[in-house]
């Protein structure tokens, strides 16, 4: 067992642990991944099992998203207060119990529960093992093992939907979270052996008020745009959650300053290129963020196809995202952020509209043809808001604002699904009989919000991040 250790910088591995602690981190990014996209595939399947209408199982993903989101703000302290081994193994061993308890539950309602605590895991396994590589390793080999255990997060992407669409039609559903067994034992096993505490004598003060009060926020308003898409509440019911949301989070900012401390600083909307970034993310993943849950509805439910089919087309927008790493730097170069944001943020609405012209007619090299375009358009938005948002940060700034990114990518991919799905329930109540209808007017509505992004794109100036990148080149 590695020695515990109080301090934040790198600290001497011996050359085995030095080797395998790359894995063990990439592993655990493996299965968050994984888990990221091969559940939706399976939706349709689940809801057939569960007695439930295949439209109205997006609290499955929503969960999952929300805890995630509520949690990643605490699991930096965490990691301080209590230890990084102890944190990450608890991380890894609620993730694995979580997808047991998913593939036992007979129920919805259960296998949302389960998913909550999924969520648990997985909101403190991905932060808390990005720090562990920050203070194992010295900043020479930073870089390299980073790309290292970050790589396995894009694989399992790309092959979520398509093992996921094949556990479900040769086996079963429930085989989507028995997988993630024996890697979690394993991991566990090795989590505790292997990793140092790095755990602080003297960890910073947490601001748990303000911690309680955003959360709260964010949840309340998320779950009142679950009962519009679920259409069981009340439309006084969903108003009063989320005028209470929206005073809760109203309460944050104004403690937040006058506090010394807060859990995200007021200060960094002083920041034009945060503002902007933070504000363009929330209505961009309105959009895009819908997708994942979207597209596996649309080939299942819409166009009939089996999981495995629409598995493998849903590679589509993946492969996508992968190509379009390499160009993304090349393109806010020469024509910068604003042209950039603008443009790409138009046409990634018009894609998503376009989706309203699949029908069963539709070719299925055409429809992966169309995804990968979507990938390439949404990788190029996500690296290019995601870096607007934090290029200007400093010091202390540039933690917390990392932090509020990681809790907005979160909530508003969220929102996204409750948004879409309200919808979706909406346009199908006015039509049961034209599933592919509402599914099409949905497609048009949510690129439409995704395309609202542009108006706040339009106020960056036209060298905003520019000189940043001119400093790094010559630097």
């Amino acid at each position: 067992m590695a020695p515990a250790n109080s301090s934040a910088q790198p600290i001497t591995l011996s050359p085995r642990l030095a080797k395998l602690l790359p894995w063990l981190i990439a592993s655990a990014f493996f299965m968050q991944g994984l888990d990221a996209t091969i559940v939706n595939v399976a939706l349709p399947q689940m809801a057939l099992d569960l007695n439930q209408h295949p439209l109205r199982m997006q609290a499955v993903v929503i969960a999952y998203l929300l805890t995630v989101a509520a949690l990643i703000p605490v699991s930096g302290w965490l990691s301080d207060r209590f230890g990084a081994r102890r944190i990450f193994t608890l991380a890894i061993g609620l993730f694995t119990l979580g997808s047991l308890l998913c593939a036992m539950s007979p129920t919805l309602t259960l296998l949302v529960i389960s998913r909550i605590m999924q969520g648990v895991g997985g909101a403190l396994m991905v932060p808390v093992g990005r720090l562990i590589i920050l203070r194992a390793y010295p900043r020479t080999q930073l870089v390299k093992v980073m790309s290292f255990v970050t790589m396995p997060a894009l694989v399992g992407p790309l092959i979520g939907p398509t093992v996921g669409g094949w556990l479900v039609e040769v086996l079963s559903w429930h085989w989507i979270f028995l997988i993630n067994l024996p890697v979690g034992i394993v991991g566990a096993i090795a989590a505790w052996r292997l990793v140092p505490s790095f755990q602080r004598e003297h960890p910073k003060r947490f601001d748990t008020l303000g911690f309680l009060l955003f959360s709260f926020s964010m949840l309340a308003i998320a779950l009142s745009l679950e009962g519009l898409s679920d259409l069981r509440l009340g439309i006084t019911t969903v108003l009063l959650i989320l005028v209470v949301g929206v005073a809760s989070l109203t309460t944050y900012w104004v403690r937040a300053m006058k506090v010394d401390a807060p859990l995200f600083s007021p200060s960094l909307f002083a920041i034009r290129t945060f503002t902007v970034g933070i504000l363009g993310n929330i209505f961009a993943r309105l959009g895009n963020g819908a997708l994942p849950f979207l597209v596996p509805l649309v080939l299942q439910v819409g166009l009939s196809l089996s999981p495995a089919t629409a598995g493998m087309l849903m590679i589509g927008i993946t492969l996508g995202a992968i190509a379009a790493k390499p160009l993304a730097q090349s393109i806010l170069v020469r024509l910068g952020y604003k042209r950039t944001l603008v443009i790409n943020t138009l046409l990634l609405g018009l894609l998503i509209m376009s989706l309203a012209l699949l029908s069963t007619t539709t070719p299925h090299w055409l429809i992966m043809v169309h995804l990968f375009v979507l990938g390439v358009v949404n990788s190029l938005q996500f690296t290019a808001m995601n870096t607007l948002t934090l290029i200007d940060l400093q010091g202390d700034n540039a933690a917390s604002g990392n932090s509020l990114l990681a809790v907005v990518m979160q909530m508003s991919i969220g929102m996204g699904v409750s948004s879409s799905a309200a919808l979706l329930n909406v346009f199908t109540h006015h039509d049961a009989q034209q599933t592919l209808s509402a599914f099409a007017a949905t497609f048009v509505c949510v690129g439409g919000i995704a395309m609202l992004a542009a108006l706040i794109f339009l106020q960056l100036r036209p060298g905003d991040g520019r000189v940043k990148e001119r400093k790094k080149r010559h630097a």
